[in-house]
């Protein structure tokens, strides 16, 4: 073998050495999968679904093996639906209403619903208008987290075959035809109107009742006045009672006098009263007064 056989041995050597080389690395890259955390792959095999790729470093068969599907599994929103319904007591309204949801299951998703959104949409809207039929306006109105929690609850049935899980499920606004809300409007002036006649009337009644208070208080304070009067009268005139018991019929006659003396004065006393023209018994009674001051004076 010459030199030039050697050389192109060589060469042909090196050529297929190469060869392997590349293929072995294209082989590698073909079957090493490397998944981002947010995401999963379905892989298929000879169109059939083979296995699912978590996040991470993966292993395929080259050639045989494809990833089919990358398959998000972050939380999604869908766009806000408005649907109508119309409540138990025959009102018609407006509802809009936003899911969130976020895929678990991928395989699921792929071979079982081919408009996972639109699936969602028609599946609420279903399930709003049943919720709704089934209640009247006001509960509507004021039981909202209730419409809620069933629209989720039922939901999450529904599109559990589809590997879906339903995060959250939001009633955002309830709207009314314009002759609702004309009807709605009127009612609540009405009812503001009697309030304020409730509130017109407590306070009268109040008042009354407060007025009537303060009657009986004065009432009693001047029971009480009088009694405490009354009192005085009785132990004055039990004083002299028994000043008569100690000391005599001059002892009364003593105090009648006295009497008869202290109103002559307050008689005198009154305004321009500087002449005073006074009847004989009241004279007497001046003497009488003086005569008893004397006598117990001695």
């Amino acid at each position: 073998m010459n030199i030039e056989d050697i050389i192109t041995n060589l060469v042909g050597l090196n050529g297929l050495a190469l060869f392997l080389a590349f293929f072995l690395i294209v082989a590698v890259l073909m079957a090493v999968r490397i998944v981002p955390q947010s995401e999963k792959y379905v892989v298929e095999r000879f169109g059939k679904l083979r296995s699912v790729l978590s996040p991470g470093i993966n292993v395929i068969v080259p050639v045989v093996d494809r990833v089919a599907h990358r398959i998000s599994i972050l939380e999604r929103q869908l766009p806000t639906m408005t649907q109508d319904a119309i409540t138990s007591d025959n009102v018609l309204v407006q509802v809009d209403t936003s899911v969130f949801y976020r895929i678990i299951e991928p395989e699921k998703t792929v071979y079982r619903i081919r408009d996972v959104d639109g699936a969602i949409s028609t599946t609420v809207a279903g399930i709003v208008r049943s919720e709704i039929g089934n209640m009247d306006l006001d509960q509507v109105q004021s039981n909202r987290s209730s419409l809620i929690n069933a629209t989720k609850e039922q939901l999450a049935n529904q599109v559990d075959d589809w590997g879906i899980e339903v995060t959250r499920a939001e009633i955002l606004d309830v709207n009314l035809d314009e002759a609702t809300r004309a009807a709605m409007l009127q009612q609540l002036n009405a009812e503001r109107a009697r309030r304020a006649l409730v509130t017109e009337a407590e306070g009268k009644k109040r008042a009354t009742e407060l007025e009537a208070d303060g009657q009986l208080y004065a009432a009693e304070q001047e029971a009480k006045a009088r009694r405490i009067e009354a009192d005085a009268e009785a132990y004055a005139t039990a004083i002299v009672a028994d000043a008569i018991t100690e000391h005599g019929l001059e002892s009364a006659q003593y105090q009648v006098a006295l009497k008869q003396v202290e109103a002559l004065h307050k008689l005198g006393s009154g305004d321009g009263n500087q002449t005073i023209v006074l009847p004989a018994h009241a004279l007497e009674a001046f003497g009488n007064a003086f005569k008893f001051l004397g006598g117990r004076g001695a």
